[in-house]
């Protein structure tokens, strides 16, 4: 009967459905008697309600990156991510982009070959998957393999969709992180399970992320686990006389001492002098690296086959070249954007750890005067005794059996108990004050459609994720599977921003195992961590530090929840007052944007759809590349040609051979878009405007000298200029965002 209940309880306990023996005899009448019927009974109502709950979850993963489908109108990386996918090759996008993105952009091109896949609504759908597979896959891998309570992985998830700011468009990053995810849960069951299907699977998913984008590359730092995790296995297997040799391996000794190789084999798993360290380390090593190449070897034989390797490796050449322009993608200024955010938050991080230091000697001058007021003279208070439960040989005599009696009666002086309880109180309300003392200074913000509201926690959560696996990692009592997934962790978040020029905002972005974790691991610590009463006397209290990480915490569930709920990206930042859709533009149908840009495409579709623009060939600037897809008009050579990795060299040589092909094999000239101020500023010109002349722009306001002074130093600007003076283009239409030249 004790088994059954047992087993009751812990069906339930992962959802917080509570059953007890006495809770089910209040409930039946009974005191106290329970026939085997009844538990039967009791153990399958709490497993439906585990069952229900648990199903609801992962219900709510699936759905929950979907909730912002319908919101638009973000003009940079949705669109022109979007118009990657429909008019995927060399013709219409740029080389350089199409290889070192190749998977990502042949995903997304199968993609709009689906139902709906020719709409945003459809593509936002599809591409939205990715996330709930990265949840589901998270939370079934933390739950069935790592054995993490299912409430806290659900939140964990929760919190890693909800800081999910960039665009599902950006299939590169989130089949980046899907791909990452899938190789890190095969090298973890590879090496705690000795499988070597498990590493060539974890290398050939690594391997295929180089294909989804090429800055993918540092993720071979992954080996980094494989190597620690040897040694860490290697050195507790010492612990037991020689590496190698474990408390099973016995079965594999002969009675004269001489080691049974097969049965050793069959019994344990290592031979001393036959898998050590070195050999051990190297094998796995090089399972890993035959399923990387493998991977590498087949996808780029699919390129060569399609396109040529020459042209593979003229566009990845480019890749490499672009950061003549681009500067914020040198790896030396990569790392040094993140490591600079890191920098920053250590303001925070160090007055929240003084906070809790603070509170930390608070506690021990509390726990020393109780002791005091117990008539105990080394210091021991009321909570020490309570949960040791111990006896203090250092008192005197008379003292220590008064103390005894008091600790074993849990009846301590009066005055003790107030401290005890006072103190504790007092933390509390230090905590919640900590709270409102970091909103004041700016540590919070309620602007959640902006950055602002994850500024400072977003990358104080990756540090406290790192922090608690460093400590878990040395933590010589921590088991070696919990020292290696604490690793993974660490390798996750140091390796996802590599190659991006945002910071640490990828490693946000990418939280569907760190997320869970932190949660799991700082449950543990407030759960289970009390009292450490030092040889000298001095008791070391965690609940000071169990109060700032419980305020921290909060701040984070509430902050991160809030930001998921309302954010969703358009040009850098977020949409506001999405609740205006058009209906004569049927890849936005059913899209809700603001009033301004519903009256921007309203008027601009109007416009395509009198004159037939759909199909033709365009040419955008000044940071509308979206335009392509939603006009469904291809680019006739790159959507973003103002990005800075799009080189001058490369638009001119572009530009070239569209102007050669227009005049001497009768390609139709393409339509030119250009972004309001861009032409004003082009309107400047035919009307003779020069100097300091500011020029009426949008909305009543003037396009300054030092704007036009901006435009005047982009040579791709004035290439372009050029080119249209070059092939007389005249403005046909003109709104308040767009203007339209053919």
């Amino acid at each position: 009967m004790e088994k059954a209940a047992t087993l009751m309880g812990n069906a339930a306990e992962a959802w917080g459905v509570r059953g007890s023996k006495a809770a089910w005899s209040r409930r039946h009448g009974r005191k106290g008697f329970w026939t085997e019927m009844d538990m039967r009974n009791e153990r399958d109502r709490l497993r439906k309600w585990g069952n229900l709950l648990e199903n609801l979850a992962i219900v709510v993963l699936a759905f929950y990156p979907l909730r912002h489908m319908d919101w638009g109108l973000d003009l940079w990386d949705t669109g022109y991510n979007y118009a990657n996918f429909r008019y995927i090759g060399a013709k219409h996008m740029d080389s350089m982009w199409l290889f070192s993105t190749y998977l990502a952009n042949v995903a997304g091109n199968w993609l709009t070959g689906l139902p709906n896949g020719d709409t945003l609504m459809g593509m936002n759908l599809y591409t939205g998957l990715f996330a709930s597979a990265l949840a589901l896959m998270g939370y079934f891998f933390c739950t069935r393999k790592l054995k993490m309570p299912k409430t806290i992985v659900f939140l964990g998830e929760m919190v890693a969709l909800s800081l999910c700011w960039c665009p599902t468009a950006l299939l590169y990053n989130y089949l980046t992180y899907l791909l990452f995810l899938i190789s890190t849960i095969f090298l973890y069951q590879g090496l705690t399970k000795e499988r070597k299907g498990y590493f060539v699977a974890a290398g050939a998913f690594l391997g295929a992320n180089v294909l989804v984008r090429f800055s993918n590359l540092p993720e071979m730092g992954m080996i980094l686990a494989v190597w620690a995790y040897d040694f860490i296995a290697c050195v507790s297997e010492k612990r037991q006389r020689t590496c190698g040799m474990t408390d099973s391996s016995e079965k594999g000794l002969k009675k004269d001492g001489k080691w049974d190789k097969k049965a050793f084999a069959a019994g344990a798993g290592r031979v001393p002098g036959e898998g050590g360290f070195w050999r051990r380390t190297a094998r796995h090593t090089l399972w890993c690296l035959l399923g990387y190449a493998g991977a590498l070897a087949a996808l780029l034989s699919d390129i060569h086959l399609r396109y040529g390797f020459g042209e593979y490796a003229a566009g990845i050449s480019r890749l490499f070249a672009m950061t003549d322009n681009a500067a914020d993608y040198k790896p030396a200024a990569m790392i040094l954007g993140i490591l600079g955010r890191y920098r920053e938050e250590l303001y925070w991080m160090v007055r929240m750890g003084a906070i809790a230091a603070g509170g930390t000697a608070l506690f021990a001058l509390a726990g020393w005067l109780e002791g005091i007021l117990c008539g105990h003279p080394g210091g021991k208070g009321i909570g020490t005794a309570r949960e040791t439960g111990k006896k203090d040989k250092t008192a005197r005599p008379d003292k220590r059996a008064k103390w005894e009696k008091a600790a074993g009666e849990d009846r301590a002086p009066l005055a003790a108990g107030i401290l005890h309880t006072g103190v504790r109180v007092l933390w509390i309300l230090v905590s919640i004050a900590m709270i409102g003392w970091l909103y004041r200074r700016g540590f919070l913000s309620f602007y959640y459609f902006s950055y602002d509201s994850i500024w400072h926690a977003g990358p104080i959560f990756l540090m406290l994720a790192m922090l608690i696996a460093g400590i878990r990692i040395l933590d010589r009592n921590a088991a070696k599977e919990e020292k290696l997934i604490g690793g993974m962790v660490i390798l996750i978040i140091l390796l996802t921003p590599i190659g991006s020029n945002n910071g640490v905002l990828p490693s946000l972005n990418n939280l569907f195992l760190a997320g869970p974790y932190v949660l799991w691991e700082s449950w543990r610590f407030l759960r289970h961590v009390g009292e450490y009463r030092t040889k000298g006397g001095l008791v070391i209290s965690a609940f000071p530090a169990k109060g700032v990480l419980t305020a921290f915490l909060a701040i984070c569930l509430f902050q991160f929840g809030a930001f998921g709920a309302n954010f969703a990206f358009a040009e850098g930042t977020g949409i506001q007052d999405a609740e205006v859709a058009i209906d004569n533009n049927p890849i936005l149908r059913n899209i809700k944007m603001s009033p301004e840009r519903a009256r921007w495409m309203e008027e601009l579709s109007a416009y395509a759809n009198e004159d037939g623009l759909q199909g033709q060939e365009v040419i955008l600037y000044g940071d509308i590349p979206s335009i392509s897809y939603y006009l469904a008009m291809p680019s006739a050579f790159n959507p973003w040609s103002d990005l800075d990795s799009y080189s001058l060299e490369t638009m001119e040589r572009d530009m070239a051979v569209l102007g050669a092909e227009v005049t001497e094999k009768g390609r139709d000239k393409p339509v030119i878009i250009l972004e309001h101020n861009y032409a004003l500023y082009e309107e400047s010109l035919a009307d003779g405007q020069r100097g300091t002349e500011e020029i009426p722009g949008e909305d009543g306001e003037e396009l300054s000298w030092e704007k036009r002074e901006e435009m005047e130093g982009d040579p791709k600007w004035k290439r372009l200029l050029a080119f249209m003076d070059a092939f007389g283009y005249e403005q046909t239409f003109h709104n308040g965002k767009f203007a339209v030249y053919r």
